[in-house]
């Protein structure tokens, strides 16, 4: 047991002869529960961005074929050089839409070799970086849960009507709508009308979020605009 914790933790290169089935084993559920952890942030940290790819749900599958890849490779020169040749003339055409996405498959990869080597005590340390900057980046550049959306609410109302009643309007959305966020406003002849991104409405609340602001604004016209199946 003492041998086995120590190939767990130590920063060394395991042989062939050193790895059984145990050890495999014990790799391979590390990667995937490090890459559902890597999904989970994800979806915390980025899940509102509506042009997304939510490449987010390939990261436990992407985790454990890399880990299995590398410790099929990291054995055998032959295969290593096989497998080189055979990337050489792969393109992959998954559209990378979000800047983030390329910084958490990389974390993904990172990880998954981490098990594939049996640095245990790597992967826990690239995992806590990980986590911390992005609390950082939360902290410095006000990322947060949310800003980008999973929904849209546009509230139409009169010129007369906005006058008194809109910021009563945006106050009520701001308090209401997790993790809401003005949009924008659009004022014309005919009236105004308030655009609210949100992260997540149930949908027994949405009559009454609707009954609440026709309360706050008798003539006002709503609209729950969906960004994904499901939000």
């Amino acid at each position: 047991m003492i041998d086995f914790f120590k190939q767990l933790t130590e920063f060394r290169s395991i042989g062939m002869e050193e790895v059984g089935l145990p050890m495999l084993l014990v790799a391979m559920a590390f990667s995937l529960g490090t890459s559902f952890f890597i999904s989970y942030l994800y979806v915390v940290f980025f899940r509102s961005r509506t042009t997304g790819s939510q490449i987010h749900r390939a990261f436990p599958l992407l985790g454990v074929a890399i880990t299995g890849v590398f410790i099929t490779i990291q054995f055998s020169l032959p295969l290593s050089l096989g497998l080189l040749g055979a990337l050489s003339i792969v393109r992959f055409r998954t559209p990378i839409k979000e800047p983030e996405e390329i910084s958490f498959v990389m974390i993904v990869v990172a990880t998954s070799l981490c098990c594939a080597t049996f640095n245990i005590a790597f992967l826990a340390v690239i995992q806590a970086s990980a986590v911390l900057a992005l609390l950082v980046m939360r902290r410095i550049y006000g990322l947060r849960i949310g800003a980008s959306g999973h929904g849209l609410l546009v509230v139409s109302m009169g010129s007369d009507s906005y006058g008194q009643a809109g910021k009563p309007v945006l106050q009520y959305l701001t308090k209401t709508l997790t993790g809401g966020a003005l949009d924008s406003i659009t004022e014309g002849p005919e009236g105004a009308s308030i655009s609210f991104h949100f992260v997540s409405v149930v949908p027994e609340e949405t009559q009454a979020i609707v009954t609440a602001l026709k309360q706050i604004a008798g003539d006002a016209a709503t609209n729950f605009y969906f960004d994904r199946n499901g939000s």
